[in-house]
């Protein structure tokens, strides 16, 4: 084991013994903190133990230094980018941000599962808004390294009738997409009523082609992503260039955790995830060939993990429970491990 995972193991039960939302925000201050310091970026970039600049990748007409990113819901504000930089990730995805900003589902509303490795929110979108967020990625944007990405996550205010949902995703891609280098349509959380009504293919390619229409009058055409909910098969003929697999489950199987953890509202991440991301990206790959890029996310704890989606057909990958569970060292054994998976895929091709 690691020298990051034995040091992240032996602090794990003082940092567990806080409320997991506590300790989010204190996590989110702390790479925020250090992300503004030459001292504090150089104690990430120990502990993340990530390769920096080895491994870029070109995904969506974009070059991200390395397949791994921050997964959506981790950093809602974009107030840490420099702070994730420093760790060694390749990107960072932002939000969800709405137009307007919303304080969410009332408190509890994160619950550790720790005997799964897993976490059930119902965060409910909980941000500053549009305006508030793109005001910190304009902030930031210039003191990023070379080859990290800012990918920007958004969806609808809950409280927006369904029948404005379109206006509300346009209305936050014109504050937000000037500053971002993709963007995600959200239409798959389970915390917003009504939001996966918008994964019903019409509704979706609308929604989609109102986007594209926008960044064009915008002149500001960025790559969209559409992130899915894990039960809905990801094929798209539409303005999308890739898919996110896959957004958190409301399916409760073969947990090990106490009933009064297991049976919470809101969607499931962590462990439990990895075996249907694998077959989601698997068949999603299988359907779309190189058409789509894929993000696959959910369920990556280890550096088999990693190694496991990048050979199962994704091109990205995005770490969040995982980092609760294993720690920041993660950042660098997935790193390592999706560029060693990448050159078993490559060698396979040319063998076959």
């Amino acid at each position: 084991m690691a020298w990051r995972a034995v040091a992240y193991r032996a602090v794990r039960p003082l940092l567990f013994s806080i409320d997991p939302e506590r300790i989010h925000h204190l996590t989110i201050d702390a790479l925020r903190v250090g992300g503004q310091s030459p001292i504090g970026r150089g104690l990430a970039a120990l502990a993340g133990g990530a390769l920096q600049t080895d491994a870029p990748v070109e995904v969506a007409g974009l070059t991200f230094r390395s397949r791994i990113g921050v997964g959506a819901g981790f950093d809602k504000d974009a107030v840490a980018l420099r702070g994730w930089a420093a760790l060694g990730l390749g990107f960072a995805e932002v939000g969800t941000v709405t137009p307007l900003p919303q304080p969410g589902h009332p408190r509890p509303r994160l619950f550790r599962l720790s005997r799964d490795e897993a976490l059930i929110n119902r965060m409910g979108f909980n941000n500053a808004g549009a305006e508030a967020v793109a005001r910190n990625l304009a902030a930031a944007r210039d003191r990023l390294p070379s080859g990290f990405v800012v990918g920007v996550n958004i969806g609808r205010n809950a409280a927006t009738a369904a029948e404005n949902a379109v206006a509300d995703f346009l209305a936050a891609q014109a504050q937000l997409a000037p500053l971002a280098d993709y963007l995600v349509v959200n239409v798959s959380s389970p915390n917003t009523p009504g939001l996966r009504d918008l994964q019903a293919p019409r509704r979706l390619r609308r929604l989609l082609a109102a986007m594209a229409d926008n960044g064009e009058r915008l002149s500001c055409a960025r790559p969209l992503f559409v992130k899915l909910a894990p039960d809905l098969h990801p094929t798209l003929e539409s303005a999308a260039v890739g898919v996110i697999l896959a957004n958190t489950t409301l399916a409760r199987e073969r947990l090990a955790s106490p009933a009064q953890l297991t049976n919470q509202a809101g969607g499931l991440s962590g462990a439990p995830l990895l075996v249907k991301t694998r077959g989601l990206v698997r068949r999603a790959r299988a359907v779309v060939g190189d058409r789509l890029a894929i993000i696959a996310s959910g369920g990556i704890g280890c550096a088999e993990d990693a190694a496991t989606l990048i050979g199962a057909g994704a091109d990205l990958l995005q770490v969040w429970t995982g980092l609760v569970y294993r720690g920041p060292g993660l950042i660098g054994e997935a790193t390592r491990a999706a560029v060693q998976a990448e050159q078993r895929v490559r060698a396979d091709t040319i063998s076959a």
